[in-house]
């Protein structure tokens, strides 16, 4: 089966000897440039997803798809009822109930201000991934235990170095609501021994956060019976907003929803954002080797103006001599998105399996470098790159159709 006739010309075109070196070199350097441009937009874009999968993990580890609390009163009573409805929404795969509170830690005359979670430590390892942040052979069932009168809680390992702590150690927590009195109201302070240190990868959670189990909290935080509020994950994480909207309607007042990306919504739109301006920037990369492009077939048509005229005189269209220059243009295009597609996949992969690359933990929370190839958007970028190309072979071509076989051939 033969190539049409536009192909076949510009094809040879491709292949043909160049009587000007310089030409040879440009089209060479056009095609090094989309190239470089298209694998480097794989690899950075695999890095910043990377960046956002790595964070949506550690955030989701430590904080719930959604959460239902109350509006009308400090804490929700009945929990165990409410748990059982919502379990029964499709899409919910676990419930477990939580307290939320702030308090002072003191310990060998230092007090700073923590973040104090209750919780349920049957539940809710089925909803946060503590279990696997524990370290130094840590068990969440531990917060449950008293001894010696004093309750068990689990802390952050940055909480820990900075305040010079480690397992087994005694600190005291200070409630701010205080204890009510005859006299009014003192401040609350009570014992409690660490039973086990996590590292989430978050500075955020590991430097302010406590565990303790869910009846050391209430009674700590005088809450009774009643809980903050239901913690619940969600099969898919980005159907939780819909099944937020759902849940919160079938229970109505005074109950409401609030899911992780409500609680988190600056930081990812902040991401989305960095993702597209570092998009738009680095396609500048693929914009510089399209003027190659341009220049290349402008120096091509000059060279090859006499068998243009020829084409003409032979009977050769306008049309198709301006798609023979399309053709021979978008070969350079294709042939660098190619190339650049398969190394910027092969220098992702690698990347993501041999940690090249090492970051210093204490700022970026991670090791290393996070790469995350996504095959919709490699397809995007080489879209692009390509359209790009096609803009670029349009005045070469359009000059190349224009030519007139009388002054092409008046000199020759």
């Amino acid at each position: 089966m033969s190539l049409p006739f536009e192909i076949s010309v510009g094809l040879r075109y491709m292949r043909a000897k160049r009587k000007q070196t310089l030409i040879s070199v440009i089209t060479a350097f056009s095609v090094l440039g989309v190239m470089l441009g298209v694998m480097t937009l794989i690899i950075v874009i695999g890095v910043m997803n990377g960046f956002e999968k790595d964070l949506k993990e550690k955030i989701l580890g430590t904080v719930s798809h959604l959460v239902i609390m109350s509006h009308s009163t400090r804490s929700v009573t009945g929990w165990d009822r409410l748990m059982r409805r919502i379990e029964k929404f499709d899409g919910v795969e676990a419930t477990t109930p939580y307290i939320f509170g702030q308090a002072m830690l003191s310990t060998q005359g230092k007090v700073r201000g923590v973040v104090v979670r209750g919780i349920d430590a049957e539940t809710a390892g089925k909803v946060i991934s503590l279990p696997k942040y524990l370290i130094d052979d840590g068990r969440m069932a531990d917060v449950a235990i008293v001894k010696d009168g004093i309750s068990g809680v689990i802390i952050g390992k940055e909480l820990a170095v900075i305040s010079s702590l480690r397992v087994g150690d005694v600190i005291q927590l200070i409630s701010p609501q205080g204890k009510r009195t005859p006299i009014g109201a003192i401040p609350r302070v009570q014992n409690f021994r660490i039973v086990g240190i996590f590292k989430s990868g978050m500075y955020e959670f590991d430097a302010n956060l406590v565990y303790m189990g869910l009846e050391q909290a209430q009674n700590f935080f005088e809450m009774g019976d009643g809980v903050t509020g239901i913690e619940v994950t969600v099969a898919d994480i980005y159907f939780a907003p819909k099944l937020a909207e759902r849940i919160e309607k079938a229970l109505g007042s005074p109950f409401w929803t609030r899911t992780w990306k409500d609680m988190y919504r600056n930081l990812f739109s902040a991401l989305k954002l960095e993702k597209a301006a570092m998009f738009i920037i680095l396609t500048f990369i693929v914009l510089v080797a399209a003027f190659n492009i341009i220049i290349s077939l402008i120096m091509l048509v000059m060279e090859k103006s006499r068998d243009i005229a020829i084409l003409k005189a032979l009977g050769a269209t306008s049309e198709k001599i301006r798609r023979i220059f399309i053709v021979q243009g978008m070969a350079i295009g294709l042939i660098g998105t190619l190339f650049g597609a398969i190394a910027g996949v092969a220098g992702g992969a690698l990347l993501a399996r041999y940690k090249i690359i090492e970051l210093p933990e204490e700022i970026y929370t991670i090791s290393t470098l996070p790469v995350s190839i996504d095959g919709m958007d490699v397809v995007i970028i080489c879209v692009v790159a390509l359209t790009i190309c096609f803009f670029a072979t349009i005045y070469p071509s359009m000059r190349a159709a224009r030519l007139e076989p009388v002054e092409a051939l008046r000199y020759e």
